[in-house]
């Protein structure tokens, strides 16, 4: 039973899987090509972006899952520019 008229619980748990399965996506992509980390952050926070945008956009109710994803987009991109900065300082 669902609390969001119009969504199913599976369909719940599939646009949380979504965003997740890209950044993940993207990390292998960038562990693999080995481009600079700074770089990566700033894709991902890019496609956390995208990915709010269209939940807020495409699919209603889901404001809260939209709200995470821009904070976890500003923290990526904070994270980004702290790697461009200082490159030789482990970031994490």
């Amino acid at each position: 039973m669902s609390h969001i008229p119009g969504i199913d619980v599976i369909d719940f748990v599939l646009l949380t899987i979504y965003p997740v399965a890209a950044l993940f996506i993207v990390e292998m992509i960038f562990r693999i090509t080995k481009f600079k980390n700074w770089i990566k952050l700033t894709i991902q926070a890019v496609v956390c972006v995208g990915f709010g945008i269209a939940y807020l956009t495409l699919i209603s109710a889901h404001w809260l899952t939209a709200f995470v994803l821009f904070a976890l987009a500003i923290a990526l991109l904070y994270q980004a520019r702290l790697g461009k900065l200082k490159p030789g300082r482990p970031m994490y």
